[in-house]
């Protein structure tokens, strides 16, 4: 069978894959992406509740199947846990998605410091946190996909949810936020020099507008001029964001370490003339 047959290249079956903010928005649509394509899909969210609830849902639709694994990953206690746990039911992890995350915005004469403390300790520092805590587990799930000599045939995956608000300056008043995504985006790249021998990559989607409850907001009051402005003439779908995902934890993506990739239908990189 040949290794250049779609079903090779893009094949995430039985990978056992952590998903962060996994219960709703853009970890929700990674996660039934990882789901529908069979690969055992943990997820966690602040929300016990709504986590087994996900879970419940993505694991009826198969073939793959969904756990939920709820931690609060403020709290560095909390990521302990969660990894602890995580070590109990699995040897290896072959898939860490980042994704858990928060923003804040607000005027800039009134922005509070507590946001600044809020957003990057979740979107940047428990990130570190839990990358650091799973790496013996990440390590086994590299050598699980195996060997060519001395490297790495399919390694393990580190997939960090950034933003195009990290790439270039955004228009509202979210100061943390875009600052947390653009330190997220470095600090991935700094992850895969320093990982990449050792058979774990890592890289970063910078995501453009989805529907998520981070969006809501903006897009009830913004959506059709988000909408006309982007090249594209849209906001992101589920599949748009779950297939860039599958494909950075599948074998085609093998060769791809310390990348950021915009999924925002061409927002980042668009010059429209003005008339």
């Amino acid at each position: 069978m040949s290794s250049f047959e779609i079903k090779n290249l893009f094949n995430v079956k039985d990978k056992v894959v952590l998903v962060t903010g996994g219960s709703r928005g853009i970890g929700k649509m990674i996660a039934t992406g990882f789901v529908r394509n069979g690969a055992k899909v943990y997820i966690s969210s602040r929300t016990a509740k709504e986590c087994d609830a996900t879970a419940k849902q993505l694991s009826e639709m198969g073939p793959g199947q969904c756990i939920a694994l709820p931690a609060d990953l403020q709290k560095y206690q909390e990521v302990q846990r969660l990894v602890t746990e995580l070590k109990t039911r699995e040897k290896a992890l072959h898939v860490l998605v980042n994704n858990a995350g928060a923003n804040w915005g607000e005027d800039i004469d009134e922005y509070p410091d507590s946001a600044f403390t809020k957003v990057l300790t979740l979107n940047v520092q428990r990130v570190f946190t839990l990358t650091q805590l799973c790496l013996p587990l990440l390590r086994e799930g590299a050598l699980q996909g195996g060997k060519y000599g001395d490297s790495f045939k399919d390694p393990a995956r580190i997939i960090n949810i950034g933003s195009v608000n990290g790439e270039t300056v955004p228009g509202l008043q979210t100061y943390s936020y875009s600052a947390s995504k653009a330190a997220l985006a470095h600090l991935s790249r700094h992850l895969a020099g320093r990982l990449t021998p050792e058979g774990i990559t890592s890289n970063t989607l910078a995501c453009g507008p989805f529907e998520s409850k981070m969006m809501a907001q903006t897009l009830a009051t913004a959506g059709d001029v988000i909408k006309s402005s982007n090249p594209s003439q849209r906001i992101g779908t589920p599949e748009d964001v779950a297939g860039a995902a599958l494909f950075l934890a599948s074998r085609a993506a093998a060769y791809i370490s310390g990348a950021t990739i915009a999924v925002d239908g061409g927002s980042i990189v668009s010059m429209r003339a003005k008339i």
